[in-house]
C-alpha cells in the first residue's frame, strides 16, 4: 500500500496583501504549512488560516522563515546558528498559540524558502532548526528536503522526519532544487508535475535537469501555495494519485 501526504505553504498573505487561494487549496491538500509572521503572514492571517485548516480537516504545521517580508523569505540572511535557533523557537510557538486557542494540536514544522534551502546543505543550520523543534515539542514531525542535512539532523534529535519532494520544481544532480533564478526552476504544466510526482512516489526516483535519474524518498509532496497554478495542480494531482491507487493522507496521528 503506497501512501503520501500532500502539503502546501499557506497563510502567506500579509495585512491588505493577498497571496494564494488558501480556501480553494485546502480542499485538495492534507497538511498545511502556515507562515509565522517573519517571511509572510501576520497574527490575523495565522488565526484565520488555523481555523480554515480545522474546517477542512487538514493537519497544521509551522512554516518558519528568515525575517524577510520584502523578499518573501527567499533571500539568504547571514546570521548565527543561535539566532536561527531562537527565531525558529519563536515562530513555532507563535503559531502554536493559535492552535491551542482553537483546541487543535500542531502536527509538524517545515522551514521556508532560503532557510529551507540552507538547512538542506548546511549541517549547522539544520541542527539549529532540529534543536528548535525538539525543545519546543519533540512529537512534532520535521519536514525537510528528501535526503538532506535537515533530515539527518532531525534523526539525530530522534524526531519523526518527513522526506519532502516537490511537484512544481525541478531537481539538480545532487538532489537539491534548481535555484529559482534559473529559467527551468519551476514546472508550469500540471501534467508534467503530476508525472514527476508519480515517478517519485511509485518508483522512488526523480529525473534531474540533465536527464539523470537519482533515488529519492517521498513521504510528502509540496505544492507552493503562492503559485498561480497551485489550485489546479492540487486538484489534478489528488485525482491522479487516487486513480493510481495511492492513498493520500496526512502524516502523524
Amino acid at each position: 500500500m503506497v501512501t503520501v501526504d500532500l502539503n502546501s505553504d499557506v497563510g502567506e498573505s500579509f495585512g491588505a496583501f493577498k497571496v494564494g487561494e488558501d480556501r480553494e487549496l485546502m480542499k485538495h491538500i492534507t497538511s498545511a504549512n502556515i507562515a509565522c509572521g517573519y517571511h509572510a503572514g501576520d497574527h490575523n492571517i495565522m488565526a484565520e488560516t488555523v481555523k480554515l485548516a480545522i474546517e477542512h480537516g487538514v493537519k497544521i504545521g509551522a512554516h518558519p522563515g528568515f525575517a524577510d517580508l520584502i523578499g518573501f523569505g527567499r533571500r539568504a540572511i547571514e546570521t548565527s546558528k543561535e539566532d536561527i535557533f531562537h527565531s525558529v523557537v519563536y515562530q513555532i510557538n507563535a503559531l502554536r498559540g493559535f492552535c491551542q486557542m482553537n483546541g487543535v494540536k500542531m502536527n509538524h514544522v517545515k522551514p521556508h524558502g532560503a532557510l529551507y534551502n540552507q538547512a538542506a546543505i548546511n549541517p549547522e543550520i539544520a541542527e539549529a532548526i532540529a534543536k528548535a523543534v525538539f525543545v519546543t515539542d519533540p512529537t512534532l514531525i520535521l519536514y525537510g528536503l528528501s535526503g538532506s542535512a535537515l533530515i539527518k539532523a532531525g534523526k539525530k534529535y530522534r524526531l519523526t522526519v518527513a522526506n519532502e519532494v516537490f511537484a512544481d520544481r525541478t531537481y539538480q544532480i545532487d538532489g537539491t532544487l534548481t535555484p529559482r533564478r534559473e529559467p527551468n526552476a519551476l514546472i508550469h504544466d500540471s501534467q508534467i508535475a503530476v508525472e514527476q510526482v508519480l515517478l517519485m512516489v511509485q518508483e522512488k526516483v526523480v529525473k534531474t535537469v540533465d536527464g539523470t535519474f537519482i533515488p529519492i524518498e517521498a513521504d510528502t509532496v509540496c505544492l507552493h501555495g503562492d503559485s498561480k497554478d497551485a489550485v489546479r495542480f492540487g486538484m489534478d494531482l489528488r485525482v491522479r494519485l487516487e486513480r493510481e491507487g495511492i492513498i493520500v493522507r496526512s502524516l502523524g496521528n
